[in-house]
């Protein structure tokens, strides 16, 4: 099922988990305001829904994940038109999230494209995909969050290489250096990322999202502040029945019924 537009594709392929496809393959997937507005609606849409607790973003076609920003936009004078207020870059790079993203890179992500992926929780990537933040080739910042985030994600060295550098990495560098959770045949990108958001949606749903909520700001605050963040998750999720279900479904041997509250 399409979102607002065809520029973004939306369906719900398996229970509790959402697959969201960029849907511009004649342009590699880069960003245009059609997506940005697509992007932000298909956002709100999966925070309302309960019973989605994963999500994996792809592109479509074999070429691009997402080669960034549509340049023939930003000529024209409608760069503004990429982003929006809340979501930032896409409708998404500034976007406040509480499910799990995963990226699934079947193509090259680049600029804008890899901002996406490191704004999602895990990634996995093609064999034949590659990885770059091409800006300062156009006199250009990664300025939706590249610059800041991949010194997080991998050795300051080798960020520091790429941002300065312009050039792409290949998937398996950027596997061995931590920015994706796996590596695989182009073909087999989409069952990976889905198999790794199978093995997060059989938890407690409330559990997994108030831990991802901890550890989404592990960086950004100190030890003092996480221990208080921390303790506020845990105490939330203690209050629900799920709490009570975990132990109950372990001392009676049988698989957890999870109701999200």
């Amino acid at each position: 099922m399409a979102g607002l537009t065809d520029a973004v594709l939306f369906e719900i392929v398996e229970p509790h988990i959402a697959l969201v496809t960029l849907n511009r393959p004649e342009a590699r997937n880069a960003v245009n305001g059609a997506v940005a507005q697509a992007m932000e609606a298909i956002l709100d849409r999966i925070e309302l829904d309960a019973e989605i607790r994963a999500v994996v973003l792809t592109g479509a076609g074999p070429h691009a994940f997402c080669a960034g920003a549509d340049l023939k936009e930003v000529s024209a004078g409608r760069g503004a038109t990429l982003g929006t207020a809340r979501g930032g870059f896409a409708g998404f790079v500034r976007a406040h999230r509480t499910k799990l993203w995963i990226a699934a890179a079947q193509g090259h992500a680049l600029a804008g494209g890899l901002e996406l992926l490191l704004s999602c929780d895990l990634a996995v990537a093609a064999e034949t995909a590659t990885f770059g933040l091409p800006e300062v080739k156009r006199s250009l910042v990664a300025g939706a969050g590249g610059v800041f985030r991949l010194p997080r994600v991998l050795p300051r060295a080798i960020a520091l290489e790429m941002i300065a550098t312009g050039d792409a990495m290949p998937a398996a560098r950027m596997a061995q250096f931590g920015l994706l959770n796996a590596v695989v045949p182009q073909a087999e990108v989409r069952e990976a990322a889905l198999a790794l958001a199978r093995r997060a949606v059989v938890n407690a749903p409330i559990a997994v999202k108030e831990s991802l909520g901890v550890a989404r700001q592990a960086l950004d605050l100190t030890e003092e502040e996480l221990w208080e963040v921390s303790r506020g998750a845990s105490e939330r999720v203690r209050a629900t029945e799920d709490f009570q279900e975990g132990p109950r479904a372990f001392v009676e041997k049988r698989a957890p019924r999870w109701v999200g509250r």
